[in-house]
């Protein structure tokens, strides 16, 4: 995910990127982002110690950021308009802060504005009976001023500085403010049902096949656009895209449907996968029933029990979600 929000902020000729980082994951994203070489940018950590709220993100950003306009850009949210159409309306329109905004079905899971004449009034936060169908997507663009709205709101109920609020501040403040409203498709991935939906999206986009050095056996029957990484394996096996299959990944009397990427690493055999998310290293082996619509983390196995008794086994993390046959 943040792969593609540095490659939107890149597209759109921003060179010098913050990203705010906690402590438990800091060590993890420096390792696998660097210093930004591989999009031509210039990465900056800014260690949020406590999760306490976006407008705090905000704020312990401000060392930064100075006093120069600049893009916020949610890391779990995909879109595919380009950000320089938001860009040049905020610096064409003599505003203080711009909001992007997308028409949804559920705004009382957002921040929802309330427009009343063309112009935005108010911003409240998951409101139970939302002013507007639309929600406040994950893309902002201030001037210095939000900084002086971070430091005068308070905490909520729920002990976070609230965007919303410091939005709010802003408004009732007199600052000026303008918004977009998204026309290609935009997510926001906070549910697994909406990063799987993301991932059918993107991978919706991929233009045509490639094999990176990828062997595919006499065997096996490739259709749709597929991404075949070096090193990976088809033996004996279906592939129906739009798929992608990362590096020395074997793929072995199986079936993998549409929608469906897989990671580096992973060993799939006498199994059924489609419309999933796999991530590294994982091992799916004599899995008797097709696995779909399914997220799998690192290094997660699914196995056929052979053992006495033969039982179902879990590990489960936060927030998981398993359904029996």
């Amino acid at each position: 995910m943040l792969f593609y929000a540095i490659e939107a902020v890149a597209q759109a000729g921003i060179k010098d990127v913050g990203i705010v980082v906690n402590p438990d994951t800091q060590n993890e994203i420096k390792q696998t982002l660097g210093q930004g070489k591989a999009w031509g940018v210039n990465l900056t950590y800014v260690l949020q110690e406590a999760p306490l709220g976006l407008a705090h993100a905000v704020k312990v950003s401000q060392k930064f950021i100075g006093d120069e306009s600049f893009v916020f850009y949610l890391g779990d949210n995909v879109v595919t308009q380009s950000l320089q159409v938001f860009i040049d309306e905020y610096l064409n329109n003599n505003i203080n802060f711009q909001l992007v905004l997308a028409r949804v079905k559920d705004p009382e899971r957002f921040g929802v504005p309330e427009i009343k004449q063309g112009k935005i009034v108010g911003v409240e936060e998951k409101p139970s009976h939302p002013k507007s169908p639309y929600a406040v997507t994950g893309i902002y663009i201030y001037d210095h001023h939000i900084f002086e709205a971070v430091e005068q709101i308070r905490p909520s109920a729920r002990g976070e500085l609230e965007i919303s609020d410091a939005h709010q501040y802003l408004i009732d403040h007199g600052y000026r403010v303008g918004f977009s409203e998204i026309t290609g498709w935009w997510k926001d991935t906070g549910k697994p049902e909406d990063l799987l939906e993301a991932n059918r999206l993107i991978l919706d986009r991929i233009v045509k096949s490639a094999n990176d050095d990828g062997k595919v056996d006499a065997a096996s029957d490739i259709a749709g656009k597929v991404i075949l990484e070096r090193g990976a394996q088809i033996i004996r096996s279906q592939i129906r895209g739009p798929v992608i299959i990362g590096e020395n990944t074997i793929i072995e009397n199986s079936y993998i449907g549409p929608f469906t990427s897989i990671h580096r690493g992973c060993e799939i055999r006498n199994s059924e996968v489609e419309y999933s998310i796999v991530l590294e290293n994982c091992r799916i082996i004599d899995a008797h029933s097709r696995i779909e619509r399914s997220l799998l983390g690192r290094e997660v196995e699914i196995i056929k029990c052979t053992a006495k008794p033969l039982t179902q086994k879990f590990i489960v993390g936060d927030q998981s979600r398993i359904e029996l046959v």
